[in-house]
């Protein structure tokens, strides 16, 4: 019995060995709590592969949240925070990169192709209908041939 005990009480204390503790930060108000889990909701870790900084445990995401409650105690509005950010990491930071010149290509893409592939569409079913009948008619040698086929085969399926 003291053997399963003394197993239990090590196990329990290795686990809590392993624990990582976030950060605490403490808020004035429920409001402030909140916007500060918006703003890290909506911050991508420059370092995670499309995990934003409140999920992420590497060093840079810690840093990143860090920043965003010292500027928040500081009085900084969001824009402020983010464009901090931006300009520190880079635009890869936002989920939602604004429309500039250097994205919009990224944001246009999904139209670009969406409108193609209308075209291509409509561009099949103008064809099609312009051809009008699926093939060319046959010749009377030809319509001949085939009856005399079908005829044949009527004979024998029946016979």
């Amino acid at each position: 019995m003291f053997r399963i005990v003394c197993f239990l009480l090590a196990t329990m204390a290795s686990g809590m060995s392993f624990a990582d503790v976030s950060a605490v930060y403490g808020f004035e108000s429920r409001s402030e709590e909140q916007r500060y889990q918006e703003l890290i909701s909506e911050l991508r870790c420059p370092k995670c592969q499309n995990q934003n900084i409140a999920d992420s445990n590497s060093p840079i995401s810690k840093d990143m949240r860090n920043v965003v409650y010292q500027m928040m105690l500081d009085g900084a509005s969001n824009e402020e925070i983010v464009d901090s950010l931006v300009d520190r990491f880079g635009e890869f930071v936002k989920y939602k990169p604004d429309l500039d010149r250097r994205t919009f290509i990224l944001w246009a893409t999904p139209a670009i192709a969406v409108l193609g592939g209308l075209l291509v569409v409509v561009g099949v079913v103008v064809r099609s209908r312009r051809s009008g009948k699926a093939g060319p008619e046959l010749t009377a040698e030809e319509q001949e041939r085939a009856e005399r086929m079908l005829a044949q085969r009527n004979q024998n399926g029946n016979g």
